[in-house]
């Protein structure tokens, strides 16, 4: 075959087992929980190594025994964590960050880190990672470091300092330096009790949990949480990248669809991941008439998706509909009964 039916051929059968293996809800009791040499229980919902591949973000949910400690390690992607139970706490280059359900953690690049729990139930978390990506690109590269003191191991990479000079070689070394220690003094933990709610457009009301506008440093690797209200609906959208939402609290339906009025309504619950495949129409509801349901968004936004949209320019990547169309979507935001802000629990 020339070359050309030979690209045809990679390309179709590329589409043709993504979608075979792509799953817009995957519930909390698909998951399987795995005891891993690491010290703790693993359990993917997406990710090659759980037999759902993806290319862009992988996810796995961890729990930590009491008085377990796992081992250390280290790796070239960069990961975000959602607590969602209990509380423990992750060294990350020997910084000890305690932690509680609703926290946020950023694992960076290369930083040794590891998880314990001095407590006297389980812990859980959530973990999204930039593995799938860096794999993509034949960068991914883990490494193992047992229970040895992090002050043995190695280092970060070491980078060249900025010199003098206007020739191009001297802006690249001066460029990538400055990306290098503004990643390395980047933010790494945001408390539960740090958040600020506020009421969005869409009915929704929203906080970030771990993004470079509250002084995050990551591969783009993005976190918000948003709630919708009793028995009301996030207005209808669609953008050029998939979105991850983890349910952590709450039961309701998504409308997901290649066109605004041509989908499928998928139901969802407490610890089920919805996938928002790219492009697609969706929208999302609160079915319970007397709770907020909490949702966290996780995109991959400052690196993959603005690409996406660079390379497809001029066309639209984000639409939302006309105002008339989303008030009448969301319903007047001023008759919104919002609760206390609350912690999250497990189970």
């Amino acid at each position: 075959m020339s070359h050309y039916e030979v690209q045809k051929k990679r390309r179709a059968q590329f589409i043709e087992e993504w979608r075979n293996n792509f799953k817009t809800v995957i519930h909390l009791q698909d998951v399987e929980m795995h005891k891993t040499p690491r010290g703790l229980a693993t359990g993917v919902y997406l990710g090659k190594d759980g037999d759902r591949p993806v290319r862009t973000v992988d996810a796995a949910a961890h729990e930590i025994e009491p008085g377990a400690v796992s081992t250390v390690h280290r790796h070239s992607w960069d990961a975000v964590m959602l607590c969602v139970g209990g509380n423990g706490w992750t060294e990350i280059d020997r910084t000890r960050i305690h932690w509680g359900p609703g926290d946020s953690i950023h694992l960076p690049a290369w930083s040794w880190h590891r998880h314990g729990n001095e407590g006297e139930s389980w812990a859980r978390f959530m973990s999204f990672s930039s593995e799938p990506f860096i794999d993509i690109l034949g960068f991914a590269i883990l490494e193992e470091g047992g229970h040895s003191p992090v002050s043995q191991l190695g280092g970060y990479p070491p980078y060249s300092s900025p010199g003098p000079g206007n020739d191009v070689y001297a802006r690249r070394i001066r460029r990538l330096a400055s990306d290098q220690g503004e990643n390395r003094r980047g933010r790494l933990h945001t408390s539960w009790d740090e958040l600020e709610f506020l009421q969005s457009p869409r009915g929704t009301r929203t906080t970030f949990l771990l993004d470079r506008a509250v002084g995050y440093r990551t591969s783009g690797l993005t976190m918000a949480m948003f709630e919708i209200g009793p028995g009301r609906a996030q207005s209808m959208h669609r953008h050029s990248g998939e979105a991850w939402l983890y349910v952590v609290d709450g039961h309701g339906h998504s409308f997901i669809g290649s066109n605004a009025d041509d989908g499928e309504n998928y139901e969802w619950g407490k610890g089920d991941l919805i996938v928002v495949d790219h492009y697609s129409w969706h929208q999302h509801f609160n079915d319970d008439k007397s709770m907020t349901a909490r949702v966290v968004r996780v995109h991959i936004l400052d690196t993959l998706l603005n690409t996406m949209n660079a390379l497809c320019y001029p066309m639209n990547l984000l639409e939302e509909p006309p105002d008339h169309i989303r008030s009448r979507q969301t319903g007047d935001l001023t008759t919104i009964v919002w609760p206390a802000v609350q912690r999250p629990n497990w189970p």
